[in-house]
């Protein structure tokens, strides 16, 4: 039961640890964020480079490589004894930065550890962000560095070589180290597969992977993510006329497109509640995360009170964190992200020819995308209103992923770096978003442990306006990890 150490009732055996120094660590961490990394980030937050799903020229524009270099400029600056660094190019795909750092002697036989990141960016949303602030302009106000990205997922190539860096300088023996930071992840991560399997002889066995690409519950203590959402994103197009017309000639007689879409969404998703009707997308929630998520109620304050309602409204499950934990993590959802056919406010009085939505269907573990997305088209295709041309566009997609159950070493190095760092015990939680690789690794790597964590907290604001990176929460996040990969090297 993976929550068991969450209130240090652990009937594991204790072993003894060696960890990393906790003043040694948060000197050499602290500093580095303050006096290079947070500048870094800064001179990084200020490139637009959009993930591929969002940007047209993003094989000729040079961001995406302009990142990359600044990135790979520090990385090296580093100098960290041994480290081996470059960026992998090829003609049609996003760079990937590879990040080598060889096993001391006396581990070479160790299976390798895997640390994950990305470079890429969502959307910038101008005209969104809250006065004095921009996407592109990096703010530090109040502890956070406000700008697109600088917590998802800038941050994470520093933070990882940041932990090479602690494990070296205090002499910790370790195995070898490769870091991986991709530029297609915010597009699902269509050219990782690529690389990977051309990286496959050189990374060779993994036995640990380290993600540093998640979220938390506060920002008090150290979170360990257990479960992932997949992904379908679909575009639904209902077309009636073959042009558009007058509305005072053509309402009554011609029926609008957009109202022939609701009755559509009225087959997978109850108007009412929320809830979606298509038992192929829903899978039996574990026990264990149940009582899981029960656990992680208790610290997540901000359940509710981190989304910006307006005043007078509320969530879905006002009463209940537990059931809004689920519903974000184990339950599959619903989201409008885009629409097409219809213009702005300044629209004249015309019956239009179409109406396209974009849905976003965050779905659970365990649940097969494709068989999900081709019942959805199925469904929604079938019998359309009117004679109505009904067409389901699939986009793309993701598998979600649970986290294998911890080894009782792990479940003791988390906890002792979080209650050393932040000296508060560790928690452990699903998270709502997807990371494809993750899914990639585990199929892959079925005998690997997992380390997956972030820094998207309550109101960090990830792909939305206002994004801003919790700088003291980093640091000790950093540090979690230094300690558990030193633990890790131990076994």
């Amino acid at each position: 039961r993976v929550f068991q150490f969450l209130d240090h009732s652990t009937t594991y055996q204790q072993t003894q640890l060696k960890m990393v120094d906790r003043a040694t660590t948060e000197k050499l961490i602290f500093e580095e964020y303050d006096n290079t990394i947070i500048p870094t980030l800064e001179d990084y937050i200020r490139i637009p480079n959009q993930s591929p799903a969002y940007d047209p020229d993003y094989l000729t524009n040079g961001l995406q490589e302009q990142a990359a270099e600044l990135l790979v400029n520090w990385v090296t600056d580093q100098d960290v004894d041994g480290l081996e660094i470059e960026t992998l190019s090829e003609e049609g795909k996003t760079p990937l930065i590879y990040i080598n750092v060889p096993a001391s002697a006396e581990l070479e036989d160790k299976d390798t550890v895997l640390m994950y990141g990305h470079l890429d960016k969502q959307p910038p949303l101008h005209g969104t962000w809250r006065e004095g602030l921009d996407p592109y302009i990096p703010v530090i106000e109040d502890g956070k560095l406000y700008g697109r990205a600088g917590a998802d997922d800038g941050y994470s190539i520093f933070s990882a070589v940041m932990v090479v860096r602690t494990l070296k300088e205090q002499g910790i023996k370790h195995g070898r180290i490769v870091i991986v930071i991709e530029a297609s992840e915010e597009s699902g991560s269509p050219d990782l597969p690529y690389w990977m399997e051309k990286l496959t002889p050189q990374i060779g066995e993994v036995g640990f992977i380290i993600c540093l690409d998640s979220g938390n519950g506060n920002y008090d203590q150290f979170w360990l993510t257990t479960s992932l959402r997949g992904l379908i994103s679909v575009g639904l197009k209902v077309t009636i006329l073959n042009e558009g017309v007058h509305s005072g000639k053509a309402s009554g007689i011609v029926p609008s497109s957009f109202r022939i879409i609701r009755q559509l969404l009225n087959r997978i998703e109850d108007a009412e509640t929320g809830e979606l009707l298509v038992p192929e997308l829903f899978t039996e929630i574990p026990q264990n995360r149940v009582e899981e998520a029960n656990d992680a109620s208790k610290s997540f304050t901000q359940v509710f009170s981190e989304f910006p309602f307006v005043e007078g409204a509320g969530p879905v499950h006002d009463d209940d964190p537990v059931q809004a934990l689920l519903s974000r993590t184990w339950r599959p959802k619903l989201s409008y992200v885009g629409i097409d056919g219809i213009p702005n406010l300044k629209g004249g009085n015309v019956l239009r020819e179409y109406t396209t939505l974009k849905l976003s269907i965050r779905i659970p573990p365990h649940v097969d995308p494709q068989v999900g997305s081709d019942r959805l088209k199925e469904i929604l295709e079938a019998d359309p209103p009117y004679g109505a041309k009904v067409e389901v566009i699939k986009f793309n997609q993701a598998n979600g992923w649970e986290s294998p159950a911890l080894k009782p070493w792990l479940f003791e190095a988390v906890n002792e770096a979080s209650e050393t760092f932040f000296e508060k015990p560790a928690r452990l939680f699903g998270e709502g978003g997807t990371i494809p690789f993750m899914e990639m690794l585990g199929t892959a790597f079925p005998n690997a442990q997992f380390v997956i964590t972030g820094v998207l907290g309550p109101a960090s604001n990830a792909h939305g306006p206002n994004e801003f990176l919790a700088i003291d929460y980093v640091k000790k996040v950093t540090c979690c990890v230094s300690s558990i990969l030193s633990s890790y090297f131990q076994q």
